[in-house]
């Protein structure tokens, strides 16, 4: 019975009767290239990304995505490493370097020409701060389109993988950050496209090993053949500073929840309330600063909330408090203040409203999509 299951369980996962080794291979090998088509479509693609960052627009930076080609070089990156090409492997690099020279060139040209304001840039603000979900969305991501170029029947798997890693929006992004020389936010953005880069590039060596594509044998020519120290030595470089990251990400991710959860049930402190709060990750330790109104705090109510704070494992000098809103000067009344604390909150309900519209836009786009897919699905299989 044991062995019946194991067999049956076997089966289902198995691969050997669903991939296109050598189809993949030279799938691969023929994508990385960025040369005539390619660089056009690359530069329409990073404007129509730009145009809908710039609009806050769903939809057209999802529309960019499905058009251009930026995952060739990445995937390529990572097979060369599994197959341990070292002309491919040189090869990719060249041509990822050529894509995101051209995506910034092209992103911050548009920015510096564009005659349209950036009033309300929640979806490229989004760009710059990487986040433990983007991780683990680049390496199952790159997981999924390994197997998609690898099996013999191809599907609309690449086109959700282009979508879900979001590989253009941070280079509209940096190149919107050169345009108005906001360092941040350059930083920010080509460190999150570097962190989904370097990660979709490591989903595809392990899934090149496990698939077992054959390697470049001594044989068949010494000079393009990595040896196996080198290769050694790329994965240290890439592994310990993403495990750092990753481990620092969920590090940030934890704290804003947990700092999200403290504010969330200590709302109301004596005869005082906080109105808002902001994690600063840029201090060492990092900081949970909450703006206080009412009337001012006791220290017993500071002290209750250090006490509940420390079940977080947040420490008494990660916490600040700003209470500039509790002391009204002479010349403020009652009123301005609580007019004050009102507009900060409209202002809090018009980026949730903007941030909703986005996403049902969103999903108007992909029920469109889907409905197409299942139309296109009928045609090629009908009943």
């Amino acid at each position: 019975m044991n062995s019946h299951l194991k067999r049956f369980f076997l089966s289902l996962v198995s691969l050997s009767n669903y991939v296109d080794l050598d189809g993949a291979n030279a799938s691969i090998r023929k994508n990385i290239y960025f040369r005539g088509p390619n660089v056009f479509i690359l530069a329409c693609a990073i404007i129509i990304a730009s145009v809908g960052l710039n609009v806050n627009s769903i939809p057209v930076i999802i529309g960019a995505m499905l058009i251009s080609p930026v995952m060739g070089p990445i995937l390529g990156f990572g097979f060369s490493l599994g197959v341990q090409d070292f002309h491919l492997l040189r090869d990719s690099l060249r041509n990822y370097a050529i894509m995101v020279i051209i995506s910034i060139m092209a992103s911050a040209l548009y920015y510096l020409l564009s005659p349209l304001n950036m009033e309300h840039p929640t979806e490229l603000l989004a760009r710059t701060n990487p986040t433990i979900y983007d991780v683990l969305i680049a390496l199952f991501g790159g997981f999924a389109g390994i197997l998609e170029i690898s099996r013999s029947e191809k599907g609309t798997v690449l086109s959700g993988v282009a979508i879900a890693t979001a590989l253009m929006p941070p280079l509209c992004t940096v190149g919107y950050g050169l345009s108005i020389l906001n360092w941040s936010y350059v930083l920010g953005a080509f460190y999150l496209f570097l962190i989904n880069s370097i990660f979709i590039a490591l989903a595809t060596f392990v899934m090149v090993k496990y698939l077992k594509f054959p390697v470049l044998k001594d044989s068949q020519d010494t000079r393009k053949r990595l040896p196996g120290w080198a290769l050694a030595l790329i994965l240290v470089i890439i592994i310990v500073p993403s495990v750092f990251s990753a481990v620092r990400m969920v590090k940030e991710s934890n704290l804003r929840r947990y700092a999200a959860e403290l504010v969330s049930s200590n709302k109301t402190l004596g005869r005082g309330f906080i109105y808002d709060y902001k994690v600063d990750m840029s201090s060492s330790p990092a900081k949970i600063e909450l703006f206080m109104a009412g009337e001012k705090m006791g220290e017993s109510d500071k002290e209750k909330l250090y006490s509940e704070a420390e079940r977080y494992g947040i420490t008494r000098s990660q916490i600040v408090f700003r209470e500039d809103a509790v002391t009204v000067r002479e010349d403020d009344s009652q009123k301005e203040l609580i007019q004050s604390i009102l507009d900060h909150s409209d202002r809090r309900q018009e980026k949730m409203n903007a941030d909703i519209k986005a996403l049902q836009d969103s999903i108007a786009v992909l029920n469109r999509q889907l409905e197409q897919y299942r139309k296109a699905a009928t045609e090629q299989h009908p009943e």
